[in-house]
């Protein structure tokens, strides 16, 4: 029994190290550069799939035609998407490029932006896309620093996307805290190692030519499905924080569990599907960013960890009050290490963020994110036989 109880210690260190490895990569340097000191070269396609968007579509749009970066140098091209409201004509109306799509397969995001591709990709000498949601508020200057960072020889570049409404209850208040601590470790850690950051659906650049060879994604999760196939044609995702973009989380836990289920099973599905195809292709090529890629599509979640190691913990503990010492004092205190190292790595997060007291207090309530999400993964997994894509509503409709 002691010897299983070393195996799982040792099975539960591998991502542990992992985990740290990416927040020791956040203290490397970085080239850094000053945005005024480079030219506006790039063309870029804004890319905006929207169903039923006119609650948030016009202020999106006009944020966006005020970005700090010639107006001749950007079009703003959105994809009404089956809409039944007003989105098309509001968007029109405020300046954007609107195709309405009315035929094909509907349901989600990655059939939109795929039509809208192909019909202004092949017109336009576009270099690059970048995808933002209907409800994304851009910094003035996000389209200068990924100027900067596609002019450095980058094919992706992830922009930091951040909560806006964190105020809006506790989901939305962890959730802000959460994409601190993913942002600064997930993807700048990564980043920094010379691994490929995370495709977020959201605020992400990519080269026109790349999209016109990969497309986008598929799937349930068709940007963590992009994000694998790129990958494979070696074109990791370049983290830039000064590229921020602002969007809303879901407010109310119902809206949640429906886009948590179906990222759990999209992502788990992607993952058997392009894991060993990841690992086969960089072992072949010994490629450490592909093999990273595969390692972190095999390692369990951090919240699955972090049940094992307390479940692991409690059993070895009630196993020895029940039937005697069967498991040494030195594996539960190697299991009480591992989990008091697991609730620490999200406040170094965001110490090293130099987060507000409120993000510590959010984050503190974790632990009952936990046991939900984890819950929620073997329900999304093994339980459903389907799981479908459901658009997220967003702005005043959240509260009607």
């Amino acid at each position: 029994m002691a010897v299983l109880a070393w195996l799982v210690i040792i099975a539960l260190l591998v991502p542990l190290c992992y985990w740290y490895l990416l927040a020791f990569g956040t203290l490397c340097k970085r080239q850094s550069f000053v945005l005024d000191s480079v030219k506006p070269s790039q063309f870029f396609m804004l890319a905006i799939p929207a169903h039923n968007e006119e609650s948030v579509i016009e202020e999106t749009v006009a944020r966006l035609k005020h970005i700090h970066y010639p107006e001749g140098l950007y079009h703003i091209n959105i994809v009404a998407d089956y809409c039944t409201d007003r989105t098309a004509e509001l968007a029109r109306a405020a300046g954007a490029n609107v195709y309405e799509r009315q035929s094909g397969e509907r349901g989600g995001k990655s059939a939109a932006l795929n039509w809208l591709f192909s019909v202004t990709l092949p017109h336009q000498p576009y270099d690059a896309v970048i995808v933002f949601d209907a409800d994304t508020q851009v910094d003035p200057d996000f389209l200068s620093a990924m100027n900067v960072r596609l002019l450095q020889g980058h094919q992706a570049i992830q922009g930091q996307h951040v909560i806006s409404n964190p105020e809006g209850g506790w989901f939305p208040a962890l959730t802000w805290a959460l994409f601190l601590v993913d942002n600064r470790f997930q993807n700048l850690g990564r980043s920094n190692l010379g691994f490929s950051a995370k495709n977020m659906g959201d605020s992400i650049c990519i080269k026109a030519d790349l999209l016109r060879k990969l497309a986008w994604g598929s799937g349930l999760t068709e940007d963590y499905n992009l994000r694998q196939k790129m990958l494979l044609a070696g074109a990791p995702i370049f983290y830039e924080p000064l590229a921020v973009a602002y969007g809303e989380a879901p407010r109310k836990w119902s809206e949640a569990r429906v886009q948590r289920a179906r990222w759990l099973r999209g992502t788990h599905d992607s993952s058997r599907n392009y894991a060993s195809q990841l690992l086969k292709q960089g072992l072949h090529d010994k490629d450490p960013v592909v093999l990273e890629g595969a390692l972190q599509a095999l390692l369990p979640s951090y919240s699955t960890l972090t049940m094992i190691c307390l479940l692991a913990l409690m059993l070895c503990f009630a196993a020895n009050l029940l039937f005697g010492p069967l498991f040494p004092t030195a594996i539960l205190v190697a299991l009480a290490g591992i989990l008091a190292l697991l609730f620490i790595y999200p406040l170094l997060g965001l110490a090293l963020e130099r987060a507000p007291l409120r993000a510590y207090l959010a984050i503190l309530t974790g632990p009952v994110y936990i046991v939900w999400r984890t819950f929620l993964a073997i329900k999304s997994r093994y339980w459903y036989k389907q799981v479908a894509w459901i658009r997220t509503p967003h702005g005043k409709r959240r509260d009607e």
